[in-house]
Order: C-alpha cells, then sequence, then structure tokens
C-alpha cells in the first residue's frame, strides 16, 4: 500500500443521507486517510438501501487504489448525480474496500451518530 494511505475501522456508528432520506447504518464502516485529504468514511454495501443509487457511466483511475465506477443517489426531491463512489477490484494492497461505498461530503450528509 502507498505510505499515505491508511485504512482503519471507523469507530462506532455511521449513518449517511442524502434527499431527505437515510441511505444507510453501519457499525462496519472504514475510514480511509489518504495524504493531506479529509479522510473519507466507506460503508459496506450490505449497510446501504442500493434501491437508492444507480450506477453511472461515469469512471475515474486512482493509481494507489484502481478504477472507480460512480453512482447517483434517486429520492423523492430528485437525483443527486454521481454522489458516491466505489472501488469494486481496488488494487490489492488496499483490498479492504472492495464492496464498500464512499459519499461525496457535498451531496450527501456523513455522520457519526
Amino acid at each position: 500500500m502507498a505510505d499515505h494511505i491508511k485504512i482503519t475501522p471507523a469507530e462506532g456508528t455511521w449513518v449517511v443521507r442524502a434527499g431527505g432520506a437515510v441511505l444507510g447504518e453501519s457499525e462496519r464502516a472504514l475510514e480511509l486517510a489518504e495524504g493531506d485529504y479529509a479522510p473519507v468514511i466507506y460503508f459496506p454495501r450490505d449497510d446501504i438501501a442500493m434501491a437508492f443509487l444507480d450506477k453511472t457511466d461515469s469512471t475515474s483511475t486512482c493509481p494507489w487504489k484502481g478504477d472507480a465506477t460512480y453512482y447517483s443517489i434517486v429520492v423523492k426531491s430528485g437525483t443527486i448525480a454521481d454522489a458516491a463512489w466505489s472501488y469494486e477490484s481496488p488494487i490489492d494492497e488496499v483490498g479492504e474496500i472492495a464492496g464498500y461505498i464512499a459519499f461525496y461530503p457535498d451531496k450527501a450528509a456523513v455522520e457519526q451518530v
């Protein structure tokens, strides 16, 4: 793993909300700290109501994590485009984030409860 990436269990219970809906709650979230970026909470997909998310055609590549796929959040108030991302087949060094999904803080509220 790159020296500037650290993945640890996120302590406590975490919740994600968007568009007036609770999308998920987890006690099994992971915290990914990368360089000078703010830490990101990754939720196990099993703890997210994936019916609210639609996979988009958007993709990106990170040299440290691999290829990311993106999801829009669909709620009664509308669609929040490319609000979440997932590394479905991350590189081996960060393999523990496979099956997890993260949310942009300006598009969904991620909070410890």
